[in-house]
């Protein structure tokens, strides 16, 4: 059985029993590590691979001592310009044994989750409660603004009627006037005829 945990950046494949030098921790030597992140895990023949981590799988592992690396220099030069530069580099490790990799079974974390899932029920109770609050609060706001709409568009109907009304006696008196000036535009034409024909006569 092997895990890939990622740690610092870096991805190592792991088995019980394993010393890895990884990027150096804020732990010091005997304390105890869970690595969280898992990519991949092998249980019996079966490749579990995360989308992006496993679920229920962790590596434990105690740290054995914090160390440096090899050193590195870094050596520049530009020819020419009468430039050189050397430095050196010794990076910070942690060395850690691996323990044990645990898949499906409740770790340190779902523990923590199961004791802390009491409060949180009640946590839901008083949510609830408060949820119920303000859908009271809600539909009471409803109803009154329903309220002021229909006395709205009541108020509007009354208005619109009025104007209706004005609008028809208005038409009405139009209708009056035209029919008089029409009878008088009539009138005035025979009586031109009549002048025309006494003037021929």
């Amino acid at each position: 059985m092997f895990a890939v945990i990622k740690t610092g950046g870096k991805q190592y494949r792991t088995q019980e029993g394993d010393v890895l030098q990884i990027e150096k921790l804020d732990k010091e030597k005997g304390q105890k590590i869970i690595f969280d992140e898992i990519l991949l895990i092998e249980d019996n023949g079966k490749a579990v691979i995360g989308t992006p981590l496993v679920k229920d799988a962790s590596v434990k592992a105690v740290v054995l001592e914090n160390i440096k690396g090899k050193k590195i220099v870094v050596f520049k030069k530009k020819r020419r310009k009468r430039y050189k530069k050397k430095t050196g580099h010794r990076q910070q490790l942690t060395k850690v044994k691996i323990e044990e990799i645990v898949y499906g079974k409740p770790g340190v974390k779902s523990v923590q989750k199961m004791k802390e899932g009491a409060p949180k029920a009640k946590e839901t109770e008083k949510e609830a409660a408060s949820k119920k609050q303000i859908a009271v609060k809600k539909t009471a706001k409803g109803a009154v603004s329903e309220k002021k709409k229909t006395e709205g568009k009541a108020e509007k109907k009354v208005v619109t009627q009025k104007k209706k009304t004005k609008m028809e006696s208005k038409t009405k008196s139009e209708k009056k006037t035209q029919s008089k000036t029409g009878k008088k535009s009539q009138s005035l034409p025979a009586a031109e005829k009549k002048s025309a024909s006494a003037k021929k006569e």
